[in-house]
């Protein structure tokens, strides 16, 4: 039988090796790994995203990402975030199919020119299908606008609706080249803050003029104040007439002149959809790679296609503009541009660990726990006779009650990213106030709890 440890050594081993496994995540195997991680990028995304469980790759469904917990109290921050700006703008927001028919793709003209790009689906067991069905193949959706130019078609439309902007976050599939899926920034599942602005040719420039508008108010938010404006124009492969293209691409100059400056934007030569010029905004990552995020594309073509019509104040029936616009772009891509630029030190109202309390020994737990309580807005976890408040504000705050000494729990706490570590002693208790340091300074406020709620509400709302 081997000879027994001192307690103080014994002791010591216990710690680093629980140390060593809190600070960082399992490096995923290489084979559970189907996204290329070759770009410095993606590698420095990964490494974040393992040590602070955000997400995780896995060659069971390539190119498609698995948001752990930590990542996906970002992505529902990063949707609630855009859908509270898009409501400035009146955008009504529907939920669309997953998958159409391929007549459906015929009409939008995607069949022709975007079907290597998407995912066919179709039935193991025809004998549950419709006669109109047997020999039906169906198309995962690349993008949402075929589906509200159905939902706009479904009712007789006034001008007095327009502009109509409708808005959408279903997951969309596009067919990515294996060796070009990389990280976040390509995938093949994605969701994008999708929206369609259907409206008048005299409304086309109020509306770019608005989109612009929030892409820059929205950068400013994250801090992103240095990215590059693009127009991309005429693909070699495109639907519709020369002239509605120059027509639009003429609109876009405009818009862009107006709102970003002349010599301020570039041309980017054929990199239009085939159904309509864009205007492009791409940011840089820390290692010089340009990635697009932003998109706003004038379409002539859709609405064509699909025969939308809408009744002028004339009486006569006139054909819609389509505007398609996404301000983050995709959501993922945004954010691996978030991974990087933070370096994974996330500002507090984004942060998916918001504050730690940390009681000195466990006869402070229990007074932890309603300080708990209270920071985070929520029902003690048995208390199950009430429901969590709806409306009001929430916190992400977690308690380390270990055994572990304050210091090393305080150093776990920064190594986590914790953007508050609270502290919880006799003195505390008996005072009726918290000690409370930042993630980057060491400096210590007392303040109560009621001050610290208010604190965390004032970040919260002036996106700190």
């Amino acid at each position: 039988m081997p000879s027994k440890l001192p307690p103080t050594l014994c002791s010591t081993i216990i710690r680093r090796l629980y140390a060593s496994k809190v600070a960082s995540q399992p490096t995923p195997k290489a084979s559970s790994t189907s996204t290329s991680t070759s770009t410095s990028t993606s590698t420095s995304n990964l490494e974040i995203a393992t040590k602070q469980q955000l997400y995780m790759l896995d060659a069971h469904s390539p190119g498609s990402v698995f948001f752990l917990p930590y990542g996906t109290r970002i992505f529902n921050k990063l949707v609630k975030f855009m859908k509270l700006q898009q409501d400035k703008q009146n955008f009504t927001e529907v939920i669309t199919p997953l998958m159409y028919k391929k007549d459906l793709w015929e009409t939008s003209g995607h069949w022709e020119n975007y079907k290597e790009d998407m995912f066919k689906v179709e039935s193991n067991d025809v004998s549950k299908l419709g006669e109109d069905e047997q020999n039906t193949v169906y198309g995962l959706k690349p993008m949402n606008c075929p589906g509200h130019c159905l939902v706009f078609d479904r009712f007789t439309r006034s001008h007095n609706e327009l502009p109509l902007r409708l808005s959408d976050w279903s997951s969309l599939h596009r067919n990515e080249a294996s060796g070009a899926l990389t990280g976040l920034t390509r995938v093949r599942r994605f969701h994008q803050d999708d929206g369609h602005i259907f409206c008048t040719a005299q409304q086309v420039k109020e509306e770019m003029t608005k989109c612009l508008k929030l892409i820059r108010l929205v950068y400013s938010a994250f801090g992103f104040d240095k990215y590059k404006w693009l127009l991309s124009t005429r693909p070699n492969h495109f639907i519709g007439e020369k002239k509605e293209w120059d027509q639009a691409e003429s609109e876009l100059a405009s818009a862009l002149n107006e709102s970003v400056g002349e010599g301020k934007w570039e041309i980017n030569e054929g990199d239009g959809a085939f159904y309509g010029p864009k205007i492009d905004v791409k940011l840089t990552d820390n290692f010089g790679k340009e990635h697009q995020v932003a998109t706003i594309q004038l379409d002539f073509q859709l609405p064509q296609r699909f025969k939308l019509e809408y009744q002028s104040d004339t009486g006569s029936l006139e054909t819609p503009i389509m505007i398609h616009r996404a301000i983050f772009g995709s959501v993922e891509r945004f954010l691996a541009m978030l991974i990087d630029h933070y370096n994974g030190k996330w500002p507090f109202w984004l942060s998916p660990r918001q504050a730690v309390i940390i009681p000195v020994n466990s006869s402070h737990n229990e007074h932890a726990e309603k300080v708990k309580e209270i920071l985070s807005n929520s029902a003690a976890d048995d208390e199950y006779e009430n429901l969590n408040k709806f409306t009001d504000y929430k916190f992400f705050v977690d308690i380390d009650s270990r055994t572990e000494t304050v210091g090393f729990r305080t150093k776990d706490a920064i190594s986590k990213g914790y953007n508050f570590i609270i502290l919880v002693g006799e003195k505390e208790i008996k005072n009726g106030n918290l000690a409370i340091r930042s993630r980057e300074n060491r400096k210590i406020e007392n303040l109560t709890t009621e001050e610290v709620l208010e604190k965390f509400k004032s970040l919260e709302d002036t996106y700190k």
